[in-house]
């Protein structure tokens, strides 16, 4: 099996270094005065068509902060640490309330990023609906205090600075919230959305007034390409500079001095569907769980890039298998007797449908009856969520709403969880899931995260299959893309041809 470089433990205090900036292809991040003062426009392909009009509170966000047009108080660094962006600097004041001392920063309209405009976008945040997975079970107020922002929240929350760091709780001028919340041109990062081609592409321009420098790259013409044979094809022919997620099965057929390749705390489940439908009785999801060899669908999907599903957080979550419970309380299986479900899942990452014909093969095999439902993810997002399908195959990147291991487990797998896929409400996990947020020491609230992993576990809501890393295609002249574990970023300031 093939090994990758594995991320080190998620450190939980504020430590004010550098933002996570690991030039994938070889780049730095930062301006470079002695280039090229126009630079070349980067073509980018994304795997994700806006689903939501790129509304930076849902499945959108991470497409804004990849692109490098948004961006929040905080940021994490490589090691999954709260590391300064709007916010230069921030102390707790006491167990609920913290003050976020700003830097000097314009917005791309060119007014001012001021406490109050802060306060205001995170007033916009809390008020969405439905609300953004980041602040899944948690009530917070925003204030501008001088050169500050003081945040409070209903109850202690020891990783606030963690939470701020999500894509869903970027920083927009006053003027995108005069219909919605739109960030054409009323961002603050490096580059600025000037276009939106519906769910085709989008065109931007460099932001010369950014904080952080000005980018190498003049702009970036983004085109969502859904299939993934295509993004490969078109990193083959030259047709754009950079395509996040190449499949697998491509790999091999491209030059190997394109691939770039790193791990993530992505992870591929089986949801099933726990409120209605055959498997809202719980012995019939024993029965699914009992059926799944995820070690099959390692090796004959992924083909070595990924590793067998152990849990919610995978081993590039390196403290996780140290501190893993086994899940306790499960119900015994029962037979399926030929039940019909349909087992749904998208197509934007192309080993999606093939894990869904495998797993298809294996329930069926266990006494399922099994029809399959295959779309875009813009498609059947709303559907998935609604609870139309019975089960779900679905990559979550555990740790890309708030860099914290319990962020993850409120917004998927609580009564009131915001991305809850399953279904689930169980006063158990939800007791568990509350237990772990309310700690403060990093140790201590891994080991509670764990103990609420296996209790969701034991609820057979979730089953985890394979934790996955990322192949991403680089033209060989481009520098500076920025592989993240966490997939928040993809190109920054550093990012050139």
């Amino acid at each position: 099996m093939r090994r990758r470089h594995l991320l080190g433990s998620l450190l939980l205090t504020p430590v004010l270094t550098a933002c996570f900036a690991s030039g994938g292809s070889g780049g730095s991040e930062g301006g470079d005065p002695g280039g090229d003062a126009d630079g070349s426009r980067l073509r980018v392909a994304l795997a994700f068509p806006p689903a939501e009009n790129l509304s930076p509170y849902g499945a959108d966000a991470t497409l804004l902060s990849r692109l490098g047009v948004t961006e929040g108080l905080t940021a994490l660094d490589a090691n999954g640490t709260a590391a300064p962006a709007l916010a230069e600097s921030w102390r707790r004041e006491n167990d609920r309330t913290w003050l976020f001392t700003l830097r000097e920063a314009t917005f791309q309209d060119g007014s001012e990023v001021t406490p109050a405009a802060v306060a205001a976008a995170l007033t916009h945040a809390t008020e969405a609906k439905p609300a953004p997975a980041a602040l899944s079970g948690v009530t917070l107020t925003a204030k501008a205090q001088g050169a500050a922002v003081r945040i409070t929240t209903t109850n202690p929350d020891p990783v606030l600075p963690l939470r701020l760091s999500s894509p869903s709780l970027a920083v927009l001028s006053p003027k995108a919230y005069q219909d919605g919340a739109d960030p054409v041109g009323t961002a603050t990062g490096p580059f600025e959305l000037t276009k939106v081609n519906g769910s085709t592409s989008a065109a931007l321009d460099r932001f010369d007034d950014y904080w952080g420098g000005r980018a190498q790259a003049s702009g970036i013409d983004a085109r969502f390409v859904a299939d993934g044979t295509a993004r490969a094809n078109a990193v083959r022919t030259g047709q754009v500079d950079i395509a996040e997620a190449i499949p697998v099965a491509q790999a091999a057929t491209l030059d190997r001095a394109t691939l770039e390749e790193t791990a993530t705390t992505r992870t591929t489940s089986l949801q099933l569907n726990t409120r209605s439908g055959p498997f809202k009785d719980p012995r019939l999801r024993a029965a699914a769980r009992e059926a799944v060899d995820s070690s099959a669908v390692v090796k004959g999907v992924f083909e070595g890039y990924a590793d067998p599903g152990a849990g919610i957080y995978g081993p590039a979550v390196t403290w996780a298998e140290g501190k893993r419970v086994p899940p306790a309380g499960r119900a015994t299986a029962a037979k399926p007797n030929g039940t019909a479900v349909t087992l749904a899942t998208y197509d934007n990452r192309p080993e999606l449908p093939e894990v869904a014909q495998v797993l298809q093969q294996q329930l069926q095999k266990a006494g399922f009856k099994v029809s399959l439902e295959v779309r875009e993810y813009s498609r059947l997002e709303s559907e998935a969520l609604d609870g139309k399908f019975d089960a779900f195959i679905g990559a979550r990147n555990s740790l890309v709403d708030t860099g914290d291991p319990v962020g993850v487990l409120a917004s998927d797998y609580t009564c009131d969880g915001g991305y809850n896929l399953a279904r689930l409400c169980d006063k158990k996990a939800d007791r568990a899931v509350a237990e772990a947020d309310a700690v403060a020491d990093t140790g201590e609230r891994q080991d509670a995260a764990m103990r609420a992993e296996a209790a969701i576990l034991g609820t057979d809501a979730v089953v985890p299959l394979a934790h996955q890393g990322i192949i991403v295609g680089v033209a060989t002249d481009v520098r500076g893309v920025l592989l993240d574990p966490y997939e928040r970023t993809l190109v920054g300031t550093g990012t050139r041809r």
